[in-house]
């Protein structure tokens, strides 16, 4: 953990380089929001990477959208997600899936992309493996730009646990 003086204190680049991964694989959110420093608090630099993404248009924000992974999908099980990304995944227990489970995960998350051309995204902390699977299932429903909407809401939420658990206040 970090202090928010620190990190105010750090140079652009350092700066940028420590928040770098609070949204996923999008150094350019953290990087859009050095310039405000200091930051009074955490909220205040949440709100100011949320900005930086809001105002980037859609075709960034749809880029930050693809940048996550699937849940439970070929990443988790190659390895190849940020440590964040399996924590997280890992703490809903999708690690632990039962071969129904997973199966299904599979199926709902190709049905989702195919829908939507981007993966579902979900802050799974909180969520057991069953409310992650019910999530996919009903938001399927939705049309492509309340998904739109409601993936960028829950990125931000992603980031916030993430910058929470990276600075201590």
């Amino acid at each position: 953990m970090t202090t928010l003086t620190e990190l105010n204190a750090l140079p652009e680049t350092d700066f940028i380089t420590a928040l770098g991964g609070i949204f996923e694989h999008s150094p350019w959110v953290a990087e859009g929001a050095a310039a405000g420093r200091p930051y009074a608090d955490v909220a205040a630099l949440h709100s100011a990477m949320c900005e930086v993404v809001a105002n980037a248009g859609e075709p960034a924000q749809l880029a930050l959208i693809r940048a996550h992974p699937e849940l439970a999908g070929k990443a988790a099980i190659a390895g190849e997600l940020t440590a964040s990304s399996a924590s997280e995944q890992r703490g809903a227990g999708l690690d632990q899936c039962s071969p129904t489970e997973y199966t299904e995960l599979l199926d709902l998350n190709a049905a989702y992309r195919e829908r939507f051309g981007f993966p579902f995204i979900l802050a799974v902390r909180g969520h057991t493996r069953a409310s992650v699977i019910a999530a996919l299932r009903a938001r399927l429903t939705h049309e492509r730009g309340e998904e739109v909407a409601t993936c960028l809401a829950q990125i931000e939420r992603i980031a916030l646990l993430r910058l929470c658990d990276l600075i201590a206040e």
